[in-house]
């Protein structure tokens, strides 16, 4: 007899294995071939509009150091706000996909993302949002992917206006999810999983 779909219990989760790079990220670990270039490794062609920008950052540890072996995917709207998704009925930009990902380097821990500077989106009642970048995370030690916001601190007319932020209850935490520009289009975040200045983590 089939087993009825919901009685199948849902399978526990699992710490990010040692493997993750290997599948995720394969001309980062050395392994050539696989694929002409990482996944979510080219989130903007040469044509795309809006303000270039970079985020730079690393995951820090409850003590404070860098997470060496991190992987981290961002999602995000293009400069007019419009997400490259069938979901979305207007035109995004052609030379913008949306999806980056980008292993923390061995040394340094330090992640890097070459995009543009989102759009403000709609929320589900029609406000708008703040421009913001969506982070998951992944690591040893994580056993669900954490996935947080990275709002900027240059937008302060945008960030009071938007109602996810404005659900933050505990007002001097909301700074753990800004990101303060560093000239020349830098943008540095840095996301603490534990300890002083936690970084506030959304439900998926």
């Amino acid at each position: 007899m089939v087993q009825k779909l919901d009685r199948i219990p849902e399978s526990p989760g699992q710490t990010a294995g040692p493997y993750v790079h290997i599948g995720c990220v394969p001309n980062f670990c050395g392994l050539e071939g696989v694929y002409p270039e990482d996944i979510g490794s080219l989130i903007i062609g040469p044509g795309a509009r809006g303000e270039r920008i970079t985020i730079k950052g690393a995951v820090h540890d409850g003590v404070g150091a860098p997470l060496r072996d991190a992987l981290v995917e961002i999602w995000h709207a293009d400069s007019n706000g419009v997400y490259p998704s069938p979901a979305d009925p207007r035109e995004c930009d052609p030379e913008f996909n949306g999806h980056g990902r980008s292993a923390c380097d061995m040394v340094s821990g330090e992640f890097v993302f070459e995009t543009v500077k989102p759009g403000r989106v709609p929320f589900r009642d029609g406000r708008l949002m703040a421009p913001h970048v969506t982070f998951w995370i992944a690591a040893r030690g994580i056993n669900l992917g954490l996935q947080t916001r990275m709002y900027f601190a240059d937008e302060e007319e945008a960030n009071a206006e938007d109602p996810v932020l404005a659900a933050i209850e505990h007002r001097s935490r909301v700074t753990t999810i800004l990101a303060k520009p560093g000239g020349e289009g830098v943008y540095r975040f840095d996301i603490r999983l534990q300890g002083e200045s936690e970084t506030i983590f959304f439900d998926a």
